[in-house]
């Protein structure tokens, strides 16, 4: 890295002034660097000095297809001169339309009714609610409560902290939250001697249908990110725990929510993580990078009979959720570029080798004496750091984060987790440099730390 510039400098003492940067204690950035971005080109980021840092973490699991993605760019240019935004209220246009369309045509249009939103956590709040009101609309106003699984993230609004099981992002707003049920996650880390991932999903979902035997009156939805729970510390489970919790949700008449706002989008290996598991869920929730990591974009997608519910004369049955950028023209046309790339270059087959050939080069972390529970789903990568001392372990993710700056890696551990999910289109070298550079990172990381 070069040393940096006067102006430089300027630009983060003036963004420390006035930006009050997300999940972050602010503090903490007297003593960790606060990176200046200046462009971004393919997969990786450029700061003001010429600096270079490979996005290994996709900017928050958003961008699949790179920075300045030419494609992209050119569909929002074009919807630019067209309309950038009309309500959604009484009105309607044509990328809203088309988007709704084709990612019905991946449910094979089991989920054929798309709502539009600008965020992750507001499609959660919106497919609690859709669940809710459902119910109260078919004479079952007794169902209320909703379950989500131990260690779950669904997003940091009130409404989806309630179904959020993470202490330090909740435990502060307490008095305000509504609480979920939290039952038994099917992280396979929590496999016992001579268990296997499908044994886990077992226990999970007998702990699963013991609350559903107590509570199904009074249940109205269960929510779940299905294969990983990606801010528990990629916790990944089998996907036969999705296959028995959609029988058990049938079987006590409770619906079930996918948030598919990380692992969809092709990260998992599939489109929808529910593919795998050969299931289609009553509500799906996608973000992140269903707009290529271009611009704010929510989808709750549904099903006929619960659509039909709100279906009525009278506006009280209707479902009166709103935002002024519902449905934002260049939003879903940057999502329309995306599936255009994901049709155009068999991307799913393409991630596929390239996964093949990260496994190989990250193949050394199987051995390292500090490393456990090395894994996969899809494109995402993730190994724990074993670190006997409470403080260091409490500072890692900090350590690590600026020891890969370094390496030109941008990285953001979850605690003493290290994950990678870079964009789709690492070249066969950029993947090499990637494991290289992680390795070179942990092992510096680690010995600073001794």
């Amino acid at each position: 890295m070069k040393s940096s510039t006067p102006a430089t400098d300027d630009w983060v003492a003036r963004s420390l002034r006035a930006v009050w940067h997300p999940c972050t204690q602010m503090k903490h950035h007297e003593r960790m660097p606060l990176v200046p971005i200046a462009r971004g080109e393919g997969a990786w980021l450029y700061d003001h000095d010429g600096n270079r840092y490979l996005d290994a973490i996709s900017s928050w699991w958003v961008n699949l297809f790179g920075h300045a993605n030419p494609s992209i760019n050119a569909a929002l240019k074009d919807q630019l001169d067209t309309l950038e935004h009309a309500m959604l209220a009484g009105c309607t246009h044509e990328p809203a339309v088309l988007l709704a369309e084709r990612l019905g045509a991946l449910t094979q249009h089991t989920l054929g009714h798309a709502f539009f939103a600008s965020d992750g956590a507001s499609a959660v709040e919106i497919a609690l609610k859709m669940s809710f009101h459902f119910w109260r609309n078919s004479g079952h106003s007794e169902k209320q409560e909703f379950v989500c699984l131990a260690n779950s993230y669904h997003g940091e609004t009130i409404g989806a902290l309630g179904v959020t099981d993470v202490a330090l992002f909740k435990d502060a707003y307490d008095p305000l939250i509504r609480h979920a049920h939290v039952v038994t996650s099917p992280d396979a880390r929590n496999a016992l001697q001579g268990e296997t991932a499908h044994d886990v999903a077992q226990r999970a979902l007998a702990d699963m249908r013991a609350l559903f035997a107590a509570r199904a009156p009074h249940l109205a939805a269960v929510i779940v990110e299905p294969l990983v729970q990606c801010a528990a510390g990629m916790a990944m489970h089998d996907p036969s725990y999705l296959t028995g919790l959609r029988a058990l949700c049938d079987e006590f008449g409770v619906h079930l929510i996918a948030d598919e706002i990380a692992v969809g989008c092709g990260r998992s290996g599939t489109f929808f993580a529910c593919e795998q598991a050969g299931i289609w869920p009553d509500f799906v929730c996608l973000s992140k990078g269903i707009s290529g990591g271009y611009l704010p974009l929510s989808i709750v997608m549904t099903r006929d009979e619960i659509y039909a519910a709100f279906y009525d004369d009278d506006m009280t049955r209707g479902f009166l959720h709103s935002h002024s950028y519902t449905g934002n023209p260049l939003a879903c046309r940057a999502a329309l570029a995306t599936l255009d790339l994901f049709d155009s270059a068999n991307v799913l087959e393409g991630n596929r080798r390239k996964s093949a050939l990260l496994r190989d080069a990250l193949s050394p972390l199987g051995t390292h004496a500090q490393v456990k529970n090395l894994r996969e789903r899809g494109t995402i990568f993730a190994f724990d750091v074993a670190l006997e001392d409470a403080s260091k372990a409490r500072t890692f993710s900090r350590r690590f984060f600026k020891t890969a700056l370094k390496h030109e890696l941008l990285m953001r551990p979850i605690g003493t987790t290290v994950y990678l999910m870079p964009p789709y289109i690492l070249s066969d070298n950029e993947l090499a440099l990637l494991a290289e550079r992680t390795l070179k990172t942990l092992d510096q990381t680690l010995a600073e730390a001794a």
